[in-house]
């Protein structure tokens, strides 16, 4: 067995069954080891959708999604998808190609630092010396990037290691890291005061980030805002864990969340943060939520708790455990009179807009299509003007609703959504992008007709890159510049190309009926919405 073997065997331990990839030299013997297993490979266009595409198979399965690229530019093309998945907590291990040891700084053809070049991204990061090594390293690195706060895990493994016998393979059942051991079950003292907290509180509330999702938590978190009847807002990555028409569930917060779901942030007496980082995008004055309340911070990460805002009551833990404790434990809360108010202004406080009727109103085309959409449909957004109508007006039944919260890349939907389609063949995964983002990954439609990925893609069409042209809007008085999309393709002809059914909606009047029919069967089908170019999130 040789290094490369070695690889895949430990690849087929973790249950791996999906690699993403680009092949070079630097990694040709791991691909070819890898044609003697049954983990399917699967050509991505460019390397980093093969880590968004990983991390779409993370998400939906809760194990780390795999990626393998080649060294020099294959490796830090990654990076970007990598550095999107350490923004939000999402477990790969991603292994790279490098050249012969020996050469190592010599810099010779296709030769870069990875190892180094990802340290602010990364968990934790391998390069890997002797063949005998890899059972460990990959236990340890498939360990790290699955528990705690979850994230990505890089291997950089040279060429002549993956061709030098493995000597005495065996990997180990278990692992267990002297300087690596994070906080599960949270510290009955501060459930104590948490519980203690609730049983004064008059307008308690819930703010649920990624976090719970990551640590499967949502029924746990769900059943104790039903036990007790406590209200509950998201962050955009929380979006899912409650359902969106939940009687309990009052919206997204942040900029450009709903405003009484902020407005019960700011008029909350107890606040429970939980999975979530009290970063700028969800709580741009941090102050706000420590004034006039009780803070309750939550999370896997100690690192997190206080670095934007000190908690009354730090409490440092996994959701899931820390959330079936606070179920076991027997007290009574009174907040009706807070749920009728916030009742109250969800209906005054509705956004109200005035769509353009010569387009597609984008608000009422996404309610739609959410409606139609399978009861465990799997909806993955990507980032723009696109997603934050996503994130406002998607309904969340009990599936999933996928998109890139920390980092905001661009091109994110379609290869996350190809990973999430893997990973779950009988879900209807439906990836939803700007004209703008579309273009950065739309080499992925070759990858998808290539290996029968049956994503199905939306492109809310305005010939701008809409979220930077509303910025310019408002800040520059409507001097744009850099934001013109002329010069795109005819969506309709590329459809052709790549021998995918293709629809056009140009205004709400045949709406209903064009979602229907790109829903109705199993296919891949492209639809082109097209948006008024001056519409404002």
């Amino acid at each position: 067995m040789i290094g490369a073997d070695a690889i895949v065997k430990c690849l087929e331990a973790e249950g791996v069954t999906t690699v993403f990839g680009y092949p070079g030299v630097a990694i040709c013997p791991f691909y070819n080891s890898i044609l003697a297993s049954d983990i399917r490979t699967i050509l991505i266009r460019t390397e980093q959708n093969a880590a968004h595409a990983a991390s779409g198979v993370a998400r939906m399965t809760g194990r780390p999604g795999v990626c393998a690229v080649t060294s020099g530019p294959g490796a830090t093309n990654v990076i970007t998808g990598i550095a999107t998945a350490f923004a939000d907590s999402i477990p790969l291990v991603c292994i790279t190609g490098q050249v012969n040891s020996e050469l190592l700084g010599s810099d010779v053809f296709q030769e870069a630092d990875i190892t180094g070049a990802v340290e602010s991204f990364v968990k934790y990061s391998y390069l890997v010396k002797d063949a005998d090594d890899i059972p460990r390293v990959f236990k340890e690195a498939f360990h790290i990037a699955n528990t705690g706060r979850k994230g990505p895990v890089l291997i950089d493994v040279p060429i002549d290691v993956q061709n030098a016998v493995c000597n005495k393979f065996k990997y180990p059942e278990e692992i267990s890291l002297r300087t690596y051991k994070p906080t599960v079950k949270g510290n009955a003292v501060q459930i104590k005061k948490v519980i203690k907290s609730l049983e004064r509180a008059k307008r308690p509330l819930i703010c649920a980030g990624g976090g719970v999702l990551l640590a499967d938590a949502q029924e746990q978190l769900r059943a104790f805002a039903e036990k007790h009847q406590i209200p509950v807002v998201s962050t955009m990555m929380g979006i899912g864990i409650m359902p969106t028409r939940h009687p309990l569930y009052f919206g997204m917060v942040g900029n450009n969340g709903k405003p009484y779901a902020n407005r019960a942030m700011n008029e909350s007496d107890l606040l429970i943060m939980v999975g979530a980082r009290v970063a700028d995008r969800a709580v741009n004055q941090p102050d706000l939520i420590t004034r006039n309340k009780v803070l309750v911070h939550i999370d896997v990460d100690p690192a997190e708790i206080g670095k934007n805002a000190g908690p009354t009551i730090p409490l440092v833990g996994d959701a899931k455990y820390i959330f079936e404790d606070l179920l076991a434990e027997t007290f009574e809360t009174d907040s009706a009179e807070w749920i009728k108010d916030l009742e109250s202004a969800r209906v005054t406080m509705a956004v109200k807009r005035s769509p353009n009727p010569a387009y597609v109103d984008p608000a009422a085309f996404i309610e739609m299509l959410s409606e139609q959409m399978q009861d465990n449909a799997v909806y993955v957004a990507d980032v723009g003007q696109n997603q934050i109508w996503s994130c406002a007006y998607h309904i969340v039944k009990n599936g999933k609703f996928l998109t890139s919260g920390g980092m905001g890349t661009m091109g994110y939907s379609i290869p996350a959504a190809m990973g999430a389609k893997l990973a779950a063949m009988d879900r209807q995964v439906v990836a939803v992008c700007g004209d703008g983002s579309f273009q950065m990954s739309m080499m992925e439609l070759a990858t998808m007709r290539q290996h029968n990925i049956p994503v199905k893609i939306i492109v809310l069409k305005n010939n701008y890159l809409g979220m930077v042209r509303q910025y310019q809007h408002f800040t520059y008085k409507d001097n744009y510049s850099v934001v013109d999309l002329s010069g795109s393709p005819d969506l309709e002809k590329l459809s052709a190309a790549y021998d995918l059914p293709f629809l056009r909606l140009e205004n709400m009047d045949k709406a209903q009926e064009t979602i229907a029919a790109f829903l109705k069967d199993d296919r891949s089908v492209l639809l082109e919405c097209l948006i008024d170019p001056m519409d404002l999130v």
